[in-house]
């Protein structure tokens, strides 16, 4: 199956986790990252069950924080 990442067409084996493919894009901290699949997020604690489809869009997130001054 072909899904994008980060704007990236790539192909993977169908039955693919979003937890796999955290760890197949070696994702840095996948702790604190925030996966959103065709624009909705996905809980951490669904991680292991969101199964991805063919032409879906996934995307990670990370949230920054900073301050000021």
């Amino acid at each position: 199956m072909k899904i994008n990442v980060g704007g990236k067409q790539k192909a993977y084996d169908e039955g693919l986790t979003v937890t796999q493919l955290v760890a197949a894009e070696n994702v840095e901290t996948p702790e604190y990252v925030t996966v959103s699949v065709n624009d909705e997020f996905v809980d951490h604690k669904d991680f292991d069950s969101r199964v991805l489809n063919d032409d879906d869009t996934v995307e990670f997130l990370y949230f920054m924080g900073g301050g000021c001054c």
